[in-house]
């Protein structure tokens, strides 16, 4: 069963409304069912096929009755806004809401061994879920999307987004599934999960600079204090790989910022115009 509704903005004046459809339990048969919310761009109507940005902790991205302490990001007002003033493709995007699982979920299963012994270590009560989180999306979630919905099936028109945890499984669903996925907005990434056990495992598998796109920021208070080192080896890692910063590479930062709803939803802009800009093609 699904749910639609239309949500005219004054940003959308003068064209098509965006519009949303809810899934409210999608069934998989690799993690829990769960919710989600797919957000249409003005225009959707009379276009023809469309981009794809896939959202990690689907309650906080559009509302903020269902977000993290009552603060969304607000992607669809950012998107409407940046596509009426053509700073943007039209662009779907598809919120994936979080459950209970949602640490075990987002953190990257390799190196399997290393991240196993961590987890024990850190008493996470239970081994890393993403490998069966990402073929939810992979294999179930993304072709249902492409059947149901007018897409661009193609990894250069398919991203990944997410902040904190939801910025690690984006980074790892790039080097997982190069072949899927084109690039990906990494916010706040939480790189020192399990004292940093991913980062070599990245560095191996950085996908191919010539069709991958990837953006990185960070804040300076609260959690994001302590990622700017982290970041710094990561960005690194992406200039050894041959990524240019600023054409297919982008990491910011942002003094001040925290690690919150309200510093993402204040700059989500960014890098949905790094991503989805008409310049990026």
């Amino acid at each position: 069963m699904s749910l639609f509704f239309s949500s005219d903005s004054e940003a959308a004046k003068g064209i098509a409304g965006s519009s949303f459809e809810i899934i409210p339990e999608f069934i998989s048969n690799h993690v829990r069912p769960r919710q989600l919310e797919v957000y249409l761009p003005p225009g959707y109507n009379e276009g023809d096929s469309f981009d794809v940005v896939y959202m990690h902790d689907g309650q906080n991205v559009f509302n903020a009755e269902t977000s993290f302490a009552g603060v969304a990001w607000e992607v669809d007002k950012a998107l409407n806004t940046l596509t009426v003033e053509q700073k943007v493709r039209p662009t779907i995007v598809v919120a994936i809401w979080n459950t209970p699982l949602r640490m075990r979920e987002y953190m990257p299963n390799e190196p399997c061994e290393e991240v196993s012994k961590r987890a024990r270590q850190h008493d996470w009560r239970g081994k890393a879920l993403s490998d069966n989180y990402l073929r939810f999306i992979v294999k179930e979630l993304k072709p249902f999307i492409d059947r149901t919905f007018k897409t661009n099936p193609l990894p250069a028109s398919t991203f990944m987004m997410g902040s904190s945890m939801g910025g690690l499984i984006s980074a790892y669903a790039m080097v997982k599934y190069p072949h899927i996925f084109g690039g990906a907005a990494c916010i706040s990434t939480h790189w020192p999960a399990l004292e940093g056990v991913f980062l070599p495992y990245f560095k191996d598998h950085i996908p191919d600079p010539a069709c991958h796109k990837f953006y990185f920021d960070y804040g300076t208070a609260t959690l994001d204090a302590v990622y700017e080192p982290w970041q710094n080896q990561v960005d690194a890692m992406m200039k050894a790989k041959g990524y240019v910063e600023g054409s297919n590479w982008i990491t910011r930062k942002f003094v001040g910022a925290s690690h919150s709803e309200k510093a993402w939803s204040e700059r989500v802009a960014i890098p949905l115009e790094f991503l989805l800009g008409f310049a990026s093609r």
